[in-house]
């Protein structure tokens, strides 16, 4: 025992060095899935602080029998199949993780109830806001983008989730919109808290962006996101004054009747386990002057109608290496303003403030619908990369490419023979800026801003999509705009493309991506060049129109592979699905890959993408080292006096 403590001690201490960045401490993550013809499919995570000589045990507890289901350590994967349950009866499982044959922890059991149906998906219970009405419209609410974290600090992540209104808006188009409500429920669908936004708050996938994250690394996850007067937190406490309504009136043919053109803004942490808000200060920037946020993005126009000045988007980013801290993005066509707010021994305060100002500036217009965050020069600190510009860590300009506004992007180590993390991303061309010619379809490097490859000047493009979906080409694969299937390099490899330029997901065992569109996952069969369904998640619909995207898609428990949420039909229950298949193949969880876990905090911001590792993760790949992060304890109090002396 000397020996497995000695050397615990030297495996974890990398993981407590001071400036380290902070992350949630999660659990083992069991579950276990009826997965029919008497099969019972049980998985868990890999955790950073496994030494690699780890192994486990699995249990299963029927009555007062408990028996070890393997034969042999499992140790190639974190997964297991039970084909010896009398699934009539209430069956118990755990892991223990095994260490040098001494059997270390126990996770917590996960119960399978009797009679329990073969299905691919936990069910979250929802309670559905009443339907209501506004300026004699009514309107109904479906369930939206969720995110998750560990509201109360017990290594389970409980899920966020926007309701939106059936007459939510675009900000070009006018009309008054239901409240925007968020809501927290626990996975057995316990209902925490429920935020109403406020007449104020405008709904609509620009308007409302909410990080979700442990701010001040206390082991309890807090959210932040835009209020205004009127805002009740989760405890029925007002924001602001409740007696303003600042929605414009008049004739509803004006372009601006429906709108919030005026009165305060605001920015506000509430607490994630009651809905509390703990502090609110002004919104950064503020919207004036209407007209101020025309430039070259989009279609190169501008208006003083509250709609260009109203696009946001939001992230979570590790400015100083150590703690989280969230940034509010305004504007993308033209003037772009991102606001880093830190949440530090219960103060909310202003970090720095990068404004692009003017739209001559070279930072204008280039922000997208959507962002990512990384690391990308590797100095232990995020980068914030809004589409065709990224922002140091410090809030200064990093780099500009001018490849202006774009509808999507995925930033990762797309192509393994270039050193570091590159950009993948597709971009507008419209009316007066089609003349710039700038390419609908670009890769650069994410660190230098170094154009890889450019396609298609002067063409517009609404979608694209980087993942590695063929084994046989190294690197992502990406599709979208002109050129077909192409490979890392943009060369093309085939001129059909799959049937999807939506989301992707790790499903199966191998190490390429499938495709997540709508309530379907397909499979690349690259030998035909077609494609062949996985999963149809029936009585299940996706969000968002037509990006028919799901409320979200990541690592949330079982093994490395990917869960994926939808609502169903009826919005009364969320449906979590998880794979079944039983994987040969061992990574520690993705939720602990720093530019991962981020990735899944931004992933409600406006237009969605989906998230990616800070590694090349696809076929050929060499083993992902270790990030160096610190868990977090459940603690009250000073964070810096706990936890870096």
């Amino acid at each position: 025992m000397r020996t497995i403590a000695i050397f615990f001690l030297f495996t974890w201490l990398p993981c407590i060095a001071p400036a380290q960045r902070v992350m949630e401490n999660l659990d083992r993550g069991l579950i276990a899935m009826n997965a029919g013809e008497g099969k019972v499919y049980i998985g868990w995570r890999l955790l950073v602080s496994d030494p690699d000589a780890t192994g486990f045990d699995v249990y299963r507890m029927t009555g007062k029998d408990t028996r070890k289901l393997n034969r042999q350590l499992v140790t190639g994967s974190t997964n297991f199949v039970d084909t010896t349950a009398d699934l009539s009866q209430v069956n118990h499982y755990m892991v223990k993780s095994v260490l040098y044959g001494s059997e270390l922890s126990a996770s917590k059991a996960f119960t399978l109830t009797a009679g329990m149906p073969a299905q691919q998906y936990i069910s979250v219970p929802l309670q559905v806001p009443a339907a209501g009405e506004v300026m004699g419209t009514a309107y109904s609410y479906s369930a939206n983008d969720a995110s998750v974290g560990d509201l109360d600090g017990d290594g389970e992540y409980e899920i966020i989730l926007k309701w939106e209104p059936s007459n939510a808006k675009n900000p070009p188009q006018t009309g008054f919109t239901g409240n925007q409500l968020i809501d927290a429920y626990k996975m057995n669908g316990r209902l925490l808290w429920r935020i109403n936004l406020g007449k104020n708050i405008r709904s609509g996938a620009a308007y409302t962006q909410f990080m979700v994250y442990d701010f001040d690394g206390d082991g309890k996850a807090e959210m932040m996101c835009k209020t205004a007067d009127g805002t009740i937190d989760g405890k029925d406490h007002i924001i602001g004054d409740s007696t303003k309504d600042w929605r414009k009136y008049g004739d509803p043919k004006g372009n601006m009747y429906g709108k919030v053109a005026e009165g305060p803004e605001y920015i506000t942490v509430f607490d994630g386990l009651t809905g509390a808000a703990l502090a609110t200060a002004g919104y950064i920037p503020d919207r004036y002057p209407l007209d101020g946020w025309g430039g070259t993005g989009g279609n190169g126009g501008n208006d003083n109608t509250a709609s260009r000045s109203d696009r946001f988007t939001a992230c979570v980013a590790y400015l100083d290496g150590k703690l989280p801290s969230a940034v509010f993005v305004r504007g993308w066509y033209g003037r772009s303003v991102l606001a880093a707010w830190d949440w530090r021994n219960g103060k909310l305060t202003s970090r720095w403030v990068f404004d692009s100002k003017d739209k001559d500036n070279p930072y204008s217009g280039m922000g997208n619908h959507n962002l990512s965050v990384a690391d990308v020069d590797d100095d232990g600190k995020d980068e914030i990369c809004i589409g065709a510009m990224t922002v140091d860590d410090n809030g200064k300009g990093l780099y500009t490419t001018g490849l202006r506004h774009g509808d999507a992007i995925h930033l990762s180590d797309l192509d393994p023979s270039n050193p570091g993390l590159e950009v993948f991303g597709i971009h507008e061309n419209e009316e007066r800026t089609i003349a710039l010619n700038t390419p609908g379809v670009a890769q650069f490097d994410a660190r230098t801003g170094k154009v890889l490859f450019s396609l298609a000047p002067g063409v517009d493009v609404g979608r694209g999509v980087a993942a590695d979906i063929d084994p046989r080409y190294p690197g992502y694969e990406n599709w979208g705009g002109p050129g077909g299937l192409r490979d890392a390099k943009g060369k093309t490899i085939i001129d059909k493309t799959p049937s999807s330029t939506n989301f992707m997901i790790w499903w199966d065992d191998d190490l390429t991506r499938e495709l997540l569109d709508k309530n379907r996952i397909d499979k690349w069969d690259w030998n035909t060049s077609t494609t062949i369904n996985l999963l149809t998640a029936e009585g299940c619909v996706a969000n968002n129109g037509t990006k028919a995207t799901p409320c979200l898609s990541a690592d949330l428990f079982g093994d490395w592979r990917e869960e994926v949420i939808w609502r169903s039909e009826d919005n009364k229950e969320l449906r979590i699905y998880t794979s079944t298949i039983l994987s040969s193949r061992r990574f520690y969880t993705l939720m602990q890959d720093p530019q991962y876990r981020l990735s899944i905090a931004w992933q409600n911001t406006s237009y969605n993408q989906p998230p990616h590792t800070g590694f090349y993760f696809g076929e050929g790949m060499k083993a992902p080292k270790k990030p160096v992060i610190r868990i977090s304890q459940t603690v009250k109090g000073n964070y810096d006096k706990q936890n870096d002396q």
